[in-house]
């Protein structure tokens, strides 16, 4: 596993240059047949690479367990895959930024804290298409938000299954497009300038013979695959796919295999292999070929992405589809370079007495009432993942045109201590929009001594004890 310090995720966010920003973004696909997390997913996540760590991590799974008691039990709580990613993540430094689930289907999107005050506009939809939209065993889910002032949008889809049905995959791909998000201003899926689209497409290889497939396949000729693979044959074909790049596919069909091997299936069915889990993007608006007029048109593009790398998984067996992973790299010249608040904890903190935030905002910040500064451990999980809280109005003990200043009462202060950081978060953005350095909490010095005290007590009653049974 890799290591952390707080240093690798609270990097400087006071301001970022107006230079390009480079960020590393890792997608996964998986579809995981109702099984529980496995055991360990470093190399899934590239945790123990040599390079750069992933700035952020977009998750997707298809076929959750999505059993009417568990579905319920998901609702009011982290289903069982949230809450692994999120005890594997948090540690290095991530908190999980967004999520939604709708019923087998699952997207998850992790960040690194430095990264948090400049994503805003972070909402999540639905689309149900399987069983005639009503019950969502088949359909996508999507969050989008602006990252530094550039939009994007990650779709996670479960496509209809059977060679049979490339029409209706098309069709309810189209269907998904075209949703809507309720809230006002969200511009439409196409509309952003990233889009990623991933998931169990379901998409097969037409016309080759199980056995032209295998050996194919056997002797890694995978090319001679490529063009009978249904969803290259629909780019060629459908507009509204000829936009959506996708990297080689230098790797086996992920498609179906036995549990725990990586032998294609050896059930009666025995179906042919095929590329189901895949990873897409468009950029908007962007020029597929270098022409004189675009080069003299003088529009300088502020956003671009690299794919690094296009992998399956193939130790990873707990279903019959093998995971799939995009790592990419994504720059852009920032359109929001400053946070909106500032903050950081005034003096030394402890629990022996009330202590004191001072934050300012920029000067077209909307505030709220309903705005508050949590005190969260460095490790937290996710926004409500707070240790105690103080409402920006409610708690103001001063303010002037350069700060303010609110204060924690000492009782809600953690009497043990430990690395912590303040995170201000903004009702009207609904995110947090400023987070502090790390510092430290000493720890309640009064209690501890009490406790030392209990405890040389303690010890005396024991030792009178078992002087007193010696003397019998």
């Amino acid at each position: 596993m890799a290591s952390f310090s707080s240093e690798d995720a609270f990097q400087d966010s006071s301001a970022f240059s107006l230079h390009d920003l480079e960020s590393l973004l890792h997608i996964v696909t998986w579809n995981v047949g109702t099984a529980s997390p496995p055991p360990d997913v470093t190399g899934l996540l590239q945790l123990n690479s040599l390079g750069p760590a992933m700035d952020m991590y977009v998750i997707g799974l298809q076929e959750v367990n999505s059993r009417i008691t568990n579905f319920l039990s998901d609702l009011a709580f982290d289903d069982p895959w949230s809450i692994f990613f999120m005890t594997v993540l948090s540690p290095l430094g991530y908190i999980k930024l967004s999520s939604v689930r709708m019923q087998g289907l699952l997207l998850l999107i992790f960040v690194k804290h430095v990264h948090l005050p400049f994503i805003r506009d972070i909402h999540t939809q639905y689309t149900r298409t399987g069983l005639y939209g009503y019950w969502g065993n088949k359909g996508g889910v999507t969050v989008r938000m602006s990252l530094y002032g550039h939009t994007v949008c990650f779709i996670n889809c479960h496509l209809p299954a059977h060679m049979e049905n490339t029409e209706q995959r098309l069709d309810d791909f189209e269907k998904i497009l075209e949703m809507q998000f309720e809230e006002e201003n969200i511009p439409s899926t196409l509309a952003h300038d990233i889009l990623f689209w991933f998931g169990d497409l379901n998409f097969r290889i037409a016309d080759f013979g199980i056995h032209f497939v295998r050996e194919s396949i056997n002797n890694r000729r995978y090319n001679l695959l490529w063009e009978k693979d249904q969803l290259n044959m629909a780019k060629k074909k459908e507009a509204f796919l000829q936009e959506f790049i996708e990297g080689p596919l230098q790797f086996k069909p992920t498609y179906k295999f036995d549990l725990y091997s990586d032998v294609y299936d050896t059930s009666e069915k025995k179906r042919k292999p095929a590329w189901t889990d895949r990873i897409l993007w468009r950029v908007k608006n962007l020029c597929q070929h270098t022409s004189k007029e675009s080069n003299l048109s003088g529009e300088e593009q502020t956003i671009s992405v690299t794919l690094n790398n296009y992998i399956s998984h193939m130790n990873y067996g707990i279903s019959d589809h093998k995971p799939v992973t995009g790592t990419f790299g994504l720059e852009m010249k920032p359109l929001l370079s400053i946070p909106s608040v500032t903050l950081s904890p005034e003096g030394e903190w402890s629990a022996e007495h009330d202590v004191l935030i001072s934050y300012s905002a920029v000067h077209e910040f909307p505030s709220s009432a309903w705005d508050w500064i949590g005190l969260f451990k460095v490790t937290f999980k996710h926004v409500n993942d707070y240790v105690t809280y103080a409402w920006v109005k409610d708690d103001e003990i001063s303010s002037n045109s350069d700060s303010k200043q609110v204060y924690m009462s000492a009782e809600e202060i953690p009497d043990m201590g430990g690395e912590f950081v303040l995170c201000y978060y903004s009702n009207n953005m609904q995110s947090i929009v400023g987070i502090s350095q790390p510092f430290q909490i000493q720890p309640n010095r009064t209690l501890i001594e009490k406790d030392l005290a209990q405890e040389e007590i303690s010890w005396m009653q024991k030792l009178d004890n078992l002087e007193s049974h010696n003397e019998f």
